[in-house]
């Protein structure tokens, strides 16, 4: 194995980590159902959800989640 293989493996096992921290961190969905019967209150909360921390975390997740499957691809390609 080379230098590379396991520079890569860290990073993917950094990147493991930031996203197990990350999900545990996020806020359950507290309205269940009460979405699908028309019960959501578009309150001031709710339109900016994706400027507060709530939807940072999730952008954020999304970014790893994205890196983890690239990153995944490229272990098992064993090109390095």
């Amino acid at each position: 194995m080379s230098v590379l293989d396991y520079v890569v493996g860290v990073v993917f096992i950094l990147i493991c980590i930031a996203m197990a921290v990350l999900v545990l961190m996020q806020e359950g969905k507290n309205q269940g159902l009460g979405a699908i019967q028309g019960t959501v209150e578009n309150t001031y909360w709710g339109r900016n959800k994706g400027r507060s921390r709530e939807g940072i975390l999730k952008k954020v997740t999304i970014v790893l989640s994205a890196l983890f499957i690239i990153v995944s691809i490229v272990l098992n390609m064993n090109i390095f």
